[in-house]
């Protein structure tokens, strides 16, 4: 009894030498993952063709399952995602050849579509914060072979774009 009363105290004691699960930081941080999960989420559901991802995110919001920053969050990535498509599937194939879009799983295909439309096209956050957000992501729902294969994707086409900006701006002196 006397056990439960401590434990009741301190439901989370410390452990030496263990770490608790990577969270978030900041609020900011915190309502951009929980957006970046609601898109997938709906991106995810859309991907059997019965609504689009916009239709889903819409009836999960009036619900109340989603509300307030991450709302805006997800649908500023479906809009983008839904806009960028073709051009998104077009540098996936071009990204990854060995791995046909056709026959990926629809949660590694989402999750590539979406992480790489932010990290190209969306300034809500910086790249690296984008790619590290997806690539966990996509181990949490697929698993370390689709986390590497996410990180890789992602990577690479980070460096094509800040190589591509620092070209157009004359170079990488600072």
């Amino acid at each position: 009894m006397r056990q439960m009363a401590s434990r009741a105290v301190h439901p989370h004691p410390e452990m030496p030498g263990k770490k608790s699960p990577a969270a978030p930081r900041d609020a900011a941080l915190r309502l951009r993952s929980a957006g970046r999960r609601d898109a997938l989420t709906a991106l995810y559901e859309a991907e059997f063709g019965l609504r689009s991802a916009a239709e889903i995110l819409g009836r999960r919001a009036a619900s109340g399952e989603v509300e307030g920053e991450p709302l805006a969050v997800a649908s500023a990535l479906i809009t983008l995602i839904e806009e960028q498509r073709p051009h998104l599937d077009a540098t996936l194939e071009r990204l990854a050849p060995a791995f046909p879009l056709a026959s990926m799983t629809h949660i590694d295909r989402t999750i590539l579509r979406a992480g790489l439309a932010e990290v190209l096209h969306s300034r809500a956050a910086a790249p690296a914060e984008a790619l590290a957000a997806w690539t966990a992501l996509a181990r949490t729902y697929s698993g370390e072979p689709a986390r590497k294969l996410v990180s890789g994707v992602l990577g690479t086409a980070h460096r094509e774009v800040s190589t591509a900006t620092a070209d157009k701006d004359g170079g990488s002196e600072r």
